[in-house]
């Protein structure tokens, strides 16, 4: 009886093998997903820091007539 185990236990299930090669490559697209994500929000962010920075240069030079 223990062969019958040690046999049953050691075989491979394809179907389990093909599910967790699918797994896998869920997990691998969705980190490439996370990547390009992350990627996306530093530039959104670069980007409306700058447009603040812009915004602000311009405040100042819009008051800097009335402060002389």
């Amino acid at each position: 009886m223990a062969k019958a185990l040690v046999g049953y236990i050691s075989t491979r299930d394809t179907h389990l093998l093909r599910e967790v090669v699918g797994l896998r490559r869920r997990v691998a697209d969705l980190e490439a997903e996370i990547l390009r994500l992350q990627s996306r929000n530093d530039a959104l962010s670069t980007a409306l820091r700058e447009r603040e920075l812009v915004d602000e240069l311009g405040a100042a030079r819009v008051l800097e007539p009335a402060l002389r």
